[in-house]
């Protein structure tokens, strides 16, 4: 297939460059016709011929790296197991032994904190590795081209890449992918989620071909954390690795020292799977979620918790609103944070004990500095691996309210 962005040989661009710190999408950056340029493949440290990617995206001009040759390797560098590693990149850090993995997404967590004054203190712990770096994802979206062949569009060059077996998927999800293979030429797009402990699975869209083996277009699929049956529809938010997510909401509830007679509030909620699950150490939960879908699943499978509310709303109109004190919160907004008024609103609330889990530093920091500010101290951050081989790092911040004091340390 003609590459998209070099329609000939004698049109390619290299340059040897020596690789920096990790970037933004977890690319290493280095120094390129007097600016900065992210270099896919790469380790910090390491000098390597990189091939130069120029194309127009969205009217603007933009430049990429993907290494070609290393010429000097780090000592952190390994074979990728997977044969799509690259054209793929879905994963982006394969090539690096794992245990560097973890130290470098600490050190993506410093980088970003040591912007604000009232975060260069904070205790970042090490990384909590992952139980299996690969197998672990319950989720994939699939990109269909060519006839019904499923793949994904790399990153950098958009060209699709067919996928017979994803490494980081679930093997169940691996076993539709191997049954669908050329068959689903109907859509253009698939999203398979599978409950990696109760083998249930959703398949989206309905595929309505005869050669399909099996059933298609489910409304829902049910999994178990903890031992407590979750709905997860279609468009409803849940982590994609299971077995880190159970760790995560042991780790909370241990931040949050819940006790019978506590108000605890779980703001963006999604399913309510720490609503539902920590509601036996609370007197009260209030689980406020703003899309319906999600609410509708938690009700659903939450009959027998008799202390849990879910409110359909966003979260800064709702806690504006309650009239009940709250001892206890737990932030997990979506990757780009919570909206100003949210923040404000907590801080006019003042919980006592505050979680905020995070998947993306930049905007996690930048809210931390926000509630620092108004009177939190930022006790620690547990960076968590929910995502081996790739740069996304999920945090668990553990605050406490520090009054006045903290404010003015904060300004």
């Amino acid at each position: 297939m003609t590459d998209p962005l070099r329609t000939t040989d004698k049109d390619k661009e290299y340059q040897t460059l020596r690789l920096g710190f990790v970037g933004e999408l977890g690319d290493t950056l280095a120094e390129f016709e007097g600016g900065c340029i992210g270099v896919f493949g790469g380790i910090p440290g390491e000098l390597a011929r990189v091939r130069i990617y120029r194309y127009r995206r969205r009217k603007q001009e933009m430049v990429s790296g993907v290494v070609s040759k290393i010429i000097e390797p780090s000592r952190y560098r390994v074979g990728p197991p997977c044969p799509n590693f690259g054209p793929c990149s879905g994963c982006q850090w394969q090539h690096i032994e794992y245990s560097h993995q973890l130290n470098l997404k600490r050190q993506i967590l410093l980088d970003r904190f040591s912007k604000y004054k009232s975060l260069r203190k904070v205790n970042i712990l090490n990384t909590h590795p992952s139980p299996t770096q690969f197998q672990y994802r319950n989720h994939a979206r699939f990109t269909v081209r060519f006839g019904g062949q499923m793949g994904f569009s790399n990153r950098i060059t958009r060209r699709f890449v067919r996928i017979d077996e994803c490494m980081i998927m679930d093997r169940n999800i691996n076993n539709v992918l191997d049954e669908l293979q050329d068959k689903v030429s109907e859509t253009t797009n698939l999203s398979v989620r599978v409950g990696i402990n109760t083998k249930d699975r959703l398949i989206q869209p309905t595929l309505d071909a005869p050669n399909i083996p099996f059933q298609t277009g489910q409304k829902w699929y049910i999994e178990k954390v903890k031992g407590r049956k979750f709905r997860i529809a279609s468009p409803s938010f849940f982590q994609v690795n299971t077995l880190q997510a159970e760790w995560m909401i042991d780790l909370v509830g241990d931040y949050l020292s819940l006790n019978r007679e506590d108000t605890l509030v779980d703001a963006y909620a999604g399913v309510g799977t720490f609503a539902s699950i920590l509601a036996s150490r609370a007197g009260k939960v209030i689980a406020i979620e703003e899309s319906s879908s999600a609410v509708d699943d938690g009700e659903a499978v939450s009959v027998d918790v008799n202390n849990l509310e879910f409110i359909v709303g966003r979260t800064e109109n709702v806690l504006n609103s309650l009239r009940i004190s709250v001892d206890a919160l737990i932030l997990d907004p979506p990757r780009v944070g919570c909206h100003p008024e949210a923040l404000n609103a907590v801080i006019k609330i003042r919980p006592s004990r505050l979680v905020y889990v995070s998947c993306d530093p930049s905007s996690l920091a930048r809210d931390l500095d926000i509630l620092a500010k108004g009177g939190y101290e930022v006790i620690e951050i547990q960076p968590v691996d929910m995502f081996p081989q790739t740069y996304h790092i999920e945090c668990v911040a553990n605050l406490r309210y520090a009054g006045e004091y903290n404010r003015s340390m904060s300004s």
